[in-house]
């Protein structure tokens, strides 16, 4: 194979069969829960990346189920996002995330930067509640629970949560070992279709483990619950910050 062919074929890995296509990447029926809680700020100011900036003291753990993804398929997600502000604009800052599905998690960390680990999240209605959890191994490591369906949520609240851009610190090593992309990467959901969003009682509990500490980020006081289904294309990011520049 010629190095011109090489250069015209390359995308993903492995060359001859790639881990996911190319997009654009559509989800359908999208289901979110999202607890959001209180912690620690001094624990945030280590966590989070300049130039974003930490103000209220906000983590939100959510639990997704991905029913009908272009290219990815179907599969499960946890992720623990940081409200931030990069200046005027308020966003959230992906700290952990934890997929049960390779491709995914190849593509998420290869095209935006997004810190996904081979995990097993499981978002379910249980009888009266919707119920998330996040198992690393044989252990337990996350509970989420919120009142399935109280309270309807307004159409422009659940958009205007879907519309924030989200922060990602994207590294990928040089065969040395050194850092040959360190970047902070923004995207957006675009052509947002809301299902449905409500809100109810809702309860979150962490528990310590060496390789997915969320716990590092103490729940100190639940905020609020979400549920929310959607259809969008995670559009691919843009760089904002290239740190070895």
């Amino acid at each position: 194979m010629e190095a011109s062919e090489v250069k015209a074929r390359a995308f993903a890995m492995p060359l001859s069969s790639p881990s996911y296509p190319r997009g654009p990447y559509r989800f359908t029926d999208r289901e979110h829960l999202i607890v959001t809680y209180r912690t620690d700020p001094t624990a945030l100011d280590l966590a989070v990346p300049e130039p974003l900036e930490v103000g209220d003291p906000l983590v939100s753990l959510e639990f997704m189920r991905m029913e009908g993804s272009t290219g990815f398929g179907r599969y499960s997600g946890a992720a623990q996002h940081i409200s931030v502000r990069f200046g005027a604009q308020t966003g959230a800052y992906t700290h952990n995330m934890f997929l049960d599905v390779h491709a995914p998690i190849s593509g998420g960390r290869e095209l935006w930067g997004f810190p996904q680990k081979l995990a097993a999240p499981r978002l379910v209605v249980a009888h009266d509640v919707l119920l998330g959890t996040l198992d690393y191994g044989p252990e337990r490591v996350a509970t989420a629970t919120m009142g399935y369906k109280h309270i309807p949520i307004a159409d422009d609240v659940a958009l205007e949560m879907l519309n924030e851009p989200g922060f990602l610190l994207k590294i990928i090593p040089h065969v040395d070992g050194s850092p040959r992309v360190c970047e902070l990467v923004r995207y957006f959901r675009r052509d947002i279709v809301l299902k449905g969003a409500w809100t109810g009682p809702a309860a979150l509990e962490l528990h310590p483990h060496a390789l997915a500490p969320l716990n590092g980020l103490t729940v100190l006081d639940v905020v609020s619950g979400v549920h929310i289904v959607a259809d969008f294309t995670l559009a691919l990011g843009e760089v904002v910050r290239d740190y070895l520049a």
